[in-house]
């Protein structure tokens, strides 16, 4: 780590004061290029128990940059995580006020909800696939505190790799008999396609996403808990929201879950 215990702090307030008042500020490796890895995850730990000491529940954990060739464009070798907190969550079919949020997007994603406790190392799709207790269709809505979409990825782990709210479907379907590569996602905004894709956009599996995730974990001595709603990234690129918009994400053989900007 390259950043002392005080400053971690002050920028943990910082990022999240952004994210709930909901207003921008500039990348915080403007400030602080010395910032590692280590230093990003820190930030975001300190979010998270700022979040818990108010009495905010964590209720899940996400994978962002979920693509090959974004990772090798952004040159690192796996996506990056966060969490998800109980504040951050939509009913299906609820509203999301969007003058709470900065420059709301939705991504359409398939999410795994956990059985068993998963743990790394080595850990693997067939591992992740018999820990599943179910899969559910789900929209995250990204919300970067940058401002002009302005960040590198470290500041974006910082930031909770820009976690702002999320909505998943009322059917939970098991994984088994599902091939979660070639199933097709659409999403519509206003009743027009907006997006279209299949599972294997997320490393070439969804469980890819979960299996990486408890890899990355294990790394800092820690596991999935059982019961743990995991989203595994986007199938497709995010899409911008303005109010009044309806978004509605169908995923084959999986189902549909909705949300409403007002």
């Amino acid at each position: 780590m390259k950043l002392a215990a005080d400053v971690i702090a002050g920028l943990a307030e910082h990022l999240e004061q952004a994210q709930l008042q909901g207003h921008d500020v500039v990348k915080i490796t403007d400030a602080h290029p010395e910032m590692d890895w280590e230093d990003a995850y820190a930030i975001q730990d300190t979010i998270r128990a700022r979040k818990l000491a108010r009495g905010d529940r964590v209720v899940g954990l996400k994978a962002g940059l979920t693509s090959h060739a974004k990772m090798k464009q952004m040159g690192v070798e796996s996506p990056v995580f966060g969490f998800l907190s109980e504040s951050f969550a939509v009913a299906d079919g609820g509203v999301i006020t969007h003058a709470e949020l900065i420059h709301p997007k939705v991504e359409p994603e398939i999410a795994f909800v956990l059985k068993h406790e998963l743990r790394g190392p080595g850990c693997h799709i067939g591992a992740v696939l018999a820990a599943t207790d179910f899969v559910i269709p789900a929209i995250e809505v990204i919300d970067s505190r940058y401002r002009d979409f302005k960040f590198d990825l470290k500041s974006v782990v910082a930031d909770n790799t820009s976690s702002a709210r999320f909505v998943v479907g009322s059917s939970a379907v098991p994984a088994e008999g599902l091939d979660l590569r070639t199933a097709g996602v659409v999403m519509e905004i206003n009743g027009e396609v907006r997006a279209i894709g299949a599972g294997a956009a997320v490393l070439g599996h969804p469980a890819a996403s979960v299996a990486m995730l408890a890899n990355f974990l294990a790394e800092r001595g820690e596991a999935i808990p059982a019961g743990t709603l995991i989203l595994t990234g986007g199938v497709t690129e995010a899409v911008a929201v303005k109010p009044g918009d309806h978004v509605q994400l169908r995923v084959q053989g999986i189902g549909s879950c909705a949300v409403r900007f007002a």
